[in-house]
């Protein structure tokens, strides 16, 4: 029994140590998402972190702050989506047959 259990903590410390590494790997991805056919870009890395906003100039109306805000709003939510999906589909490996809803 001793022996079945010192199995299982070395497993358990190997898949920490995995999970780790995944998540340091994650973090240091990099992301982008577009709106209004690339008028604004939204850069963000995996720790979601907003690195980068790109605006180009022809979009910029004072008439029409609004649609600016929503372009950005809407690359906003996307590239933070996009982490989102990468790192269920990234951490979810680690959770797959465990009951532990919202770890990551």
């Amino acid at each position: 029994m001793k022996g079945n259990m010192n199995n299982m903590m070395k497993q358990m410390q190997k898949m920490q140590k995995k999970m780790m590494k995944a998540q340091d790997e994650l973090h240091e991805m990099n992301f982008q998402a577009s709106a209004g056919g690339g008028m604004v870009t939204v850069h963000a890395n995996g720790k979601k972190e907003i690195t980068e906003v790109e605006i180009k100039e022809e979009v910029v109306d004072p008439d029409d702050v609004e649609m600016l805000q929503d372009l950005i709003l809407t690359a906003t939510n996307d590239v933070l989506s996009q982490i989102e999906e990468t790192t269920n589909e990234t951490m979810g490996q680690f959770t797959k047959g465990m009951n532990m809803p919202g770890m990551f």
